[in-house]
């Protein structure tokens, strides 16, 4: 019976990145914008607390962004920021009438939201003046290309689109992260282009302001550490459809996590969110999480079957990961993927075990229930 149930959840996962694979072949979806000599005014939104080390990087990609400065302006909220956020954002903003610095103060720390980054995007939100909102994290990086890639994906239905974003590397230990993102971000893609609903991305998507306020925004969301995949759930509850752009142009950079420590405490916020998902995600993220018990039991049942699958499932998966990545503009080396299936398996289970341990969440020099 236990052999039968890990021949089953081997073959699911088999079978997925077949029908995957076809999927990223034969009818993959992406937007380009046609030419026109009228551009939309876009804003950009950034929330900002306690950043000062990475900051610079992201404002640096800010002023290279291939867009007529006439055309987009930029407005970053300095979250009561105990370093020197503020003074950079500040000065950053300085002499230049598109960048606007908003400085959240306590008495509005709680003003729309309990969740300290979606209440300082929601202040952003009511003077933002764009029909498109870019939304990009303090400690990311953008493309050039960045607002016409996110704008070419809208048509009149399209409320939401999300980018890719890239793990920034710097080890082995962030080479796996990377490649844990390649492999989220590519089922996201895959559900997006099939009508699925999906989840925002917090560090790199845009919103047609219209929907964005049909929606009621962050400020009318419920209390959530995962505000993306909140605004996400909202924006086609209230009727838009979510694309997902995955190209050079739309591509961010993030951070790496240094420690597991820290990297559980990510996890363990994000897996707030996914526990709200509806449960055909909840089975499907299953069937993944135990691919890697299953195997074991087929292996120590008969190596050769096991081996068989073992390296079935790995050449599958290893090309989705890399072709999708390709699509972004990455070359994966296929030798990260070797030990991919063992850090998956390890940071899911030390996750699930952290996110039910009595401890609340750090982020953001905050702290969350």
């Amino acid at each position: 019976m236990i052999l039968a149930f890990a021949l089953v959840i081997v073959g699911l996962i088999v079978v997925q990145f077949c029908l995957i694979l076809i999927r990223i072949n034969f009818f993959w979806k992406s937007y380009s914008l046609e030419q026109t000599d009228e551009l939309p005014f876009v804003s950009v939104l950034i929330a900002a607390r306690n950043e000062e080390a990475l900051l610079p990087k992201l404002l640096k990609s800010l002023e290279k962004i291939n867009y007529p400065s006439e055309k987009i302006e930029f407005l970053i909220a300095n979250d009561q920021s105990t370093d020197d956020t503020g003074s950079l954002v500040n000065a950053w903003c300085a002499h230049h009438p598109n960048r606007y610095a908003e400085n959240i103060t306590q008495n509005e720390s709680e003003k729309y939201h309990q969740n300290g980054k979606a209440n300082a995007l929601a202040i952003l939100a009511d003077i933002a003046s764009g029909e498109f909102l870019f939304f990009t994290d303090a400690d990311c990086e953008v493309s050039t290309g960045w607002i016409q890639s996110g704008i070419a994906a809208f048509d009149s239905n399209t409320g939401l689109v999300v980018g890719i974003t890239q793990v920034h590397s710097r080890d082995f230990f962030g080479k796996y992260q990377e490649l844990d993102w390649w492999n989220t971000l590519g089922l996201v893609k895959v559900a997006a282009d099939l009508g699925i609903q999906t989840t925002g991305l917090g560090n790199n998507m845009v919103m047609r302001s219209s929907a964005y306020f049909t929606c009621g925004g962050f400020k009318n969301l419920p209390y959530s550490l995962t505000e993306d995949l909140e605004i996400a759930k909202s924006i086609t509850k209230a009727g838009f459809k979510t694309v997902h752009q995955v190209s050079p142009g739309m591509r961010a950079q993030t951070k790496q996590e240094d420690s597991v420590a820290k990297l559980l405490s990510q996890r363990k916020r994000w897996f707030s969110g996914v526990m709200t998902l509806p449960f055909s995600w909840l089975v499907l993220l299953g069937i993944q999480f135990f691919y890697f018990p299953a195997i074991l039991i087929i292996l120590s049942h008969d190596w050769q079957i096991g081996l068989g699958l073992l390296l079935l499932k790995n050449v599958l998966q290893t090309s989705f990961i890399a072709k999708f990545a390709n699509r972004a503009g990455v070359k994966i080396n296929w030798s990260y993927l070797i030990g991919f299936d063992l850090y998956f398996f390890s940071i899911n289970a030390l996750t699930i075990l952290y996110y039910y341990w009595p401890s609340r969440i750090r982020w953001k020099s905050r702290t969350y229930s």
